[in-house]
Parts: structure tokens; sequence; C-alpha cells
């Protein structure tokens, strides 16, 4: 699931070298002509957890439309794009894959997916309502009681951490920040 490295330049489109840059420590993809370096960096994965009712028992998630996992559920979430925060992104995600309007609690988990190259980071967030309009990547949007997640039908490793992360949290009545990295296959 790695990210290729550029065979060619983006700069003056000279074919790539492997090797170890100055002041570096590893070996990168490096034009031997221009001197440009192709870092290949984590991408961020953004979204949110909504959630529904007096004391958040309910959650909302969105069943995937689009490739990979497609018919599962998820939380709203996407990749960040340039020019906008983290938490833009999410709010973006959640509004482009569930048409849901929120209230942003707090940053609630970031998760490290290194086998993916990716840092996923999601918000708890509050429904301000039920009006809500799945876009083209969403099959339907649903609500389910934390005591009836769909558990074997979740998408994603990083969804399934967040919400046991929810469930426990909630249990306790005191909500913190959880950091942690993701692996597969899971132990």
């Amino acid at each position: 699931m790695a990210r290729p490295e550029a065979a060619f330049c983006r700069t003056c489109g000279h074919a790539m070298q492997r090797a170890v840059p100055p002041m570096e420590d590893r070996e990168r993809a490096v034009c031997p002509n221009c001197g440009f370096i192709d870092y290949v960096n984590p991408i961020n994965v953004v979204g949110t957890v909504p959630v529904w009712g007096e004391t958040g028992e309910q959650v909302l998630l969105c069943r995937r439309n689009i490739e990979p996992r497609k018919g599962f559920w998820t939380l709203p979430a996407g990749f960040l794009e340039a020019g906008e925060t983290a938490l833009d992104g999410a709010l973006r995600e959640t509004w482009e894959e569930a048409g849901a309007r929120v209230h942003v609690d707090g940053l609630f988990t970031v998760l490290d997916v290194v086998y993916a190259q990716q840092v996923h980071l999601y918000w708890r967030v509050r429904l301000a309502d039920l009006d809500l309009d799945p876009g083209p990547e969403t099959i339907e949007c649903q609500l389910f009681h934390v005591d009836e997640l769909p558990w074997g039908e979740l998408a994603f490793l990083t969804v399934i951490q967040t919400l046991e992360h929810y469930v426990a949290d909630r249990r306790t009545g005191s909500f913190g920040v959880h950091y942690g990295e993701v692996v597969w296959p899971r132990p």
C-alpha cells in the first residue's frame, strides 16, 4: 500500500536515483541533475465521530459507495486537502459524505497507520439536526446505538479503534484524546 517514489524528477524530468542526500539519514529518490529530493511523507486522513442524543448514545455511520471496502460502514472521513486545516478537512468530509451539520467537541483520536503511510485524525462532534443529505460516496447514513454498532461490518481498523475508544470513554463519562498505532493484522 506504500506510495512509490517518483521515477522522474518533477522539476527537470531527469531519471531519479536512490541516494542518501546530504545531512540526511536514509535513502530517497534524488535527481542527479538538479538535486530535487522526492520526500514520500504520510498522508493525513481526517474525519469525525458524529453523535446524536443527550448523552451521545447514537453514532452516525456512512455506508461506503466507493472502494476500498464499498458497502461497509465507516465514520465520515477522507484525505486532507492542501490549503485547509485538519479540522476544516474533517468538517468538509462530514458534509460531503453525510450532509451533516455539526458542533465540534474536540480532537478525539490520532492514529498512525504506518503500513499505509497515513495518519488518521478524528474529532468528536454533535449533530446539529438529523437533516442529512449523503453525497455520492455514501450509499446511506444511519444512526446506530452504541450498544448496536455493526462491528463486523466496519470498513477500516482506524474506525474500529476510534469507536472502541468512544464506547469506552462514553461508559466512563470522560472523553480524552487517544493516540496510537494501527497494526495490521490486528493482534
